[in-house]
């Protein structure tokens, strides 16, 4: 008991609370908010929701309910396992990104014409513009330090607990490959938007963690 007391006190303590939570929360609704154009153009996604789209359409449930359904599950293991990784931040990723693609989804449905998000050159530059957003919403919500989501903490704990051994970097590729597995096992398609995903999130996320370290948090 006295753990978590103390774990709840440093958290609530750290610096910039306010400022990060706040960045924490512009992050989650941009990634729900660019996550829906990804959807609509079917060019790729990263490998959790790769996984997650090709699941949800296999069981006939929304990506939202889906998502929260997983998450949920894989929450548990984290609160067994990976106490330390829970924040915010990780509420925030598991309840409400797949609601808020599926909303924008149905508003894009009703608005936006279908041949914008089926047909080039537009079908390109909507995607283009999306993931790059989508990445950079991403690099807010990990920089803002809020707490992880339940699919990045798996491998994490993993790491810590199970193969000590093994680099992070080797785990976490290997954890995301299982994913894209599953997603191509139940009829997903891989796509271009995964490799360009894997190859710009880790420097973007860098970026700008250093310019939120200089001038919002002033580390």
């Amino acid at each position: 008991m006295n753990s978590i007391k103390k774990f709840f006190k440093d958290y609530f303590s750290q610096k910039d609370f306010v400022k990060r939570l706040i960045i924490m929360n512009i992050g989650v609704f941009l990634m729900g908010f660019f996550l829906s154009f990804l959807i609509e153009v079917n060019l790729g996604t990263d490998p959790c929701t790769f996984m997650n789209l090709t699941l949800s359409r296999f069981l006939g449930l929304s990506f939202g309910n889906w998502q929260l359904l997983l998450n949920s599950c894989l929450f548990i293991l984290v609160i067994l396992f990976g106490r330390k990784l829970i924040g915010f931040g990780t509420i925030a990723n598991m309840v409400f990104i797949g609601y808020i693609a599926d909303f924008f989804c149905m508003v894009w449905g009703k608005t936006i014409p279908e041949h914008v998000f089926k047909e080039f050159p537009s079908r390109a530059i909507v995607f283009g513009i999306a993931l790059a957003m989508f990445i950079f919403a991403v690099s807010l919500y990990i920089n803002a330090n809020m707490g992880v989501a339940p699919y990045d903490a798996i491998p994490q704990i993993i790491s810590e607990r199970v193969l000590k051994k093994v680099p992070f970097a080797v785990i976490r590729i290997a954890f995301d490959f299982t994913a894209i597995i599953i997603g191509i096992i139940f009829g997903g398609i891989p796509n271009i938007g995964m490799i360009l995903m894997a190859l710009f999130l880790g420097p973007v996320i860098t970026l700008v963690g250093k310019f939120l370290n200089k001038h919002v948090f002033h580390l």
